[in-house]
C-alpha cells in the first residue's frame, strides 16, 4: 500500500537510484505517476505492506518499503528491479549503476564514473567538503540523515 514517505519508520529498507541525466521537465509528470503507480501496485495483495517513494533533484528515485508486518520476497525485490529495468529502457539512461559518483558542484550535480571523479579529487576540482551522495545506503533513517554528506565524511573519504 502507498503511503508517504514520512510515515515509514526509520527503519524501512532503502533503494536509490541515481540518474545519469537530469530527468527533462516534460518527463517528470509521467515518471513520477509511473513511480507510484508501482509502488501502489507493489505487493498490493498484502495490506500490511507499506511502501512510498521520493524523486528529489529531478534525478534520483528512492524506492521506501517498510517490510516489519510483510516481509519482502525475492520475486518482490525482482518486481522493482523490472520497474527500475523498465524506465531504464523508456527514458534511455542509466539508474543501476551505483559506482558512479553524484555531487555537489556549486548549484549543480554531476554524476561522474568513478575513475573521472578520482580524477577530480587529484586535481583538486572536488575537495573534501564537496557534498557526495551516498546511493549505497539501504535504511531510512541513514537515508534522511546521512545520504547527502561532505566526501570526508562518506566511504568516498578513502579516494581523499
Amino acid at each position: 500500500m502507498f503511503v508517504e514517505y514520512n510515515s515509514l519508520p526509520d527503519d524501512a529498507k532503502i533503494w536509490i537510484y541515481p540518474s545519469s541525466r537530469k530527468f527533462y521537465p516534460t518527463e517528470i509528470e509521467e515518471l513520477e505517476h509511473n513511480i507510484k503507480s508501482f509502488v501502489t501496485k507493489w505487493k498490493s495483495e498484502n495490506p500490511d505492506f507499506k511502501a512510498s517513494y521520493q524523486f528529489l533533484y529531478n534525478r534520483f528515485i528512492i524506492l521506501a518499503a517498510d517490510d516489519t508486518e510483510a516481509n519482502l520476497t525475492s520475486l518482490d525485490i525482482d518486481a522493482s528491479v523490472s520497474f527500475i529495468l523498465e524506465l531504464q529502457n523508456f527514458y534511455n539512461i542509466e539508474l543501476l549503476d551505483k559506482m558512479n559518483v553524484c555531487f555537489k558542484q556549486g548549484e549543480f550535480l554531476q554524476y561522474k564514473e568513478l575513475k573521472d571523479f578520482k580524477k577530480l579529487l587529484k586535481n583538486k576540482a572536488v575537495t573534501s567538503k564537496t557534498i557526495i551522495f551516498d546511493n549505497l545506503i539501504t535504511s531510512k533513517h541513514d537515508f534522511d540523515n546521512f545520504w547527502e554528506v561532505p566526501i570526508e565524511d562518506s566511504w568516498y573519504r578513502r579516494f581523499l
